[in-house]
């Protein structure tokens, strides 16, 4: 596709959400905290729904996913599952919790259930697990406009040993776009424009599919067939237990993976606290665990075709992350792919930096500088200075990965997982489950040994038995933090 032509339809869809912001941050809403950090408690559950697809799919679905299947097969699917569990825990435990509590950080909970060294920790952790992985989504969006426009163009080198101006100044104009139109309206915006940029991202999948299908000349019983024969539609993996990707290591970390990075995570939470009341959030999980399922079949059933129409074409893919884009915008299909394809990639990307921006600057106010005990006006102010700050470090995270970033995104983003939320997930299980006060000024130590623990752990299991957790190392970082803090307990 010309390269004028994808930047005639960022700008354009760039138009239509500052429209979208516009229309949804009324006055009221633009000094209001309130609407900014959780919609003034109004938003409707169904919008929040789907919104929530788009934001939990992100770049990293629409790009990652697909390109995994050549070396995953469909065993993706076996954590997908596993996050079933860890939504029926959240809707059973953890959202009650928070709105017994009243919560708008849902960090909340450790200052009165241990104290406020634990209370800055868990803040910390996920402040600093958003950062990167708010940073690896938005490098999807910003690779692909280097690799389709800028070079193109002349604008952007494609070397990665120095730092590339034009790309930077790519990903600079991106995070601008974002907060502008977050600045005002906040989570209140949020709701509508996720709404919008779920929709385009789903549209695009099923235009891909329908496109594909068309250009092979099989019908959908022809489809289906060749989906569910093909080697690579493999879903368990029982035999090699060593293996990161084991049926038991998969599934385990997909409940631990749901229940910290959507129930402990303030991003995610903090749309379910938008919600009216328990009832409306419930309803909204609900609904949105069940489409995921099927949405991530969806995107593994396109990386079969997307492989499946490459070998007939002879394209040569070198990374699995540039597969969807060079079939997608190569031509082979058609310019309307290539239309759709670029709507989806920027409604993936946008959805998830915006609502990570929000998060990250309402985690900061009102966890770490305590708006909440301040004046409107003065929290206002600061909320807006934080706004502008967690954009500004969000654009150096994203070029310093741009220089490092050596593997497939989506297993980036679930390895530093890992090791950031693990602490997160330590501290709360503790909370629910034991009775015991611990030293409050000693855990932010254990939270921090907990993941060097792991990472030793994981290098040598790796190192001399070939043995991987694999995505499990999050539950297994969880309960080293746990235990740590069950240690500080017995010795009071």
């Amino acid at each position: 596709m010309n390269p004028t032509t994808v930047l005639l339809i960022f700008c354009g869809y760039v138009g239509v959400l500052l429209l979208v912001a516009r229309l949804t941050a009324s006055q009221e809403a633009k000094a209001s905290n309130t609407h900014f950090f959780v919609a003034n408690k109004k938003a409707p559950w169904y919008a929040v729904s789907f919104g929530m697809l788009g934001a939990s799919l992100s770049g990293v679905t629409f790009i990652s996913v697909p390109g995994w299947v050549a070396s995953q097969g469909f065993t993706y699917m076996q954590m997908v599952l596993g996050y079933l569990v860890g939504y029926g825990f959240i809707m059973a435990v953890l959202m009650p919790l928070y709105y017994r509590m009243g919560l708008t950080s849902i960090y909340g909970y450790f200052a009165s259930r241990f104290g406020p060294n634990a209370y800055r920790t868990g803040a910390a952790f996920f402040i600093l697990s958003r950062t990167i992985g708010a940073a690896f989504r938005l490098f999807l969006v910003a690779l692909v406009l280097k690799l389709f426009v800028l070079e193109p163009l002349g604008w952007s080198s494609s070397s990665q040993a120095t730092l590339d101006w034009g790309y930077a100044v790519a990903v600079l104009v991106i995070l601008f776009v974002i907060w502008a139109y977050t600045r005002q309206g906040g989570l209140g915006t949020i709701v509508w424009t996720d709404t919008l940029q779920t929709g385009a991202m789903l549209i695009a999948v099923g235009y891909s599919v329908y496109a594909i299908t068309n250009a092979l000349d099989w019908s959908w019983g022809e489809t289906l067939q060749h989906i569910k024969t093909s080697p690579m539609s493999t879903w368990w993996v029982w035999d090699d237990w060593k293996a990161p990707n084991h049926f038991i290591k998969h599934f385990t970390a997909g409940a631990f993976v749901a229940t910290a990075m959507t129930g402990m995570d303030q991003d995610m939470m903090q749309k379910n606290l938008a919600c009216k009341n328990l009832q409306e959030a419930r309803w909204n999980m609900g609904s949105f665990s069940i489409v995921l399922v099927a949405v991530n079949i969806l995107f593994l059933a396109l990386g079969l075709l997307l492989y499946t129409w490459a070998d007939s074409q002879s394209l040569t893919i070198e990374l699995a992350d540039s597969l969807y884009p060079s079939v997608a915008l190569g031509g082979s299909l058609g310019w309307g792919l290539g239309l759709v394809f670029l709507l989806g990639l920027l409604a993936s990307a946008f959805s998830s930096a915006d609502s990570a921006m929000t998060a990250l600057t309402t985690s900061i106010c009102v966890d770490l500088l305590d708006t909440e005990k301040r004046s409107n006006s003065e929290a206002t102010d600061l909320r807006k200075k934080v706004h502008l700050v967690v954009a500004f470090v969000l654009f150096c995270v994203i070029l310093a990965f741009s220089l490092v970033q050596d593997s497939s995104v989506v297993s980036a983003i679930f390895t530093a997982a890992n090791y950031t939320y693990g602490p997160i997930l330590g501290l709360f299980a503790f909370g629910l489950i034991m009775k015991g006060t611990p030293i409050d000024k000693l855990i932010p130590w254990v939270a921090t040994a907990s993941p060097c623990i792991c990472y030793l752990l994981e290098a040598g299991l790796n190192h001399f038995y070939d043995f991987s957790f694999g995505f499990a190392l999050l539950p297994v970082n969880g309960l080293l933090t746990f235990l740590g803090i069950w240690l500080l307990t017995k010795k009071q």
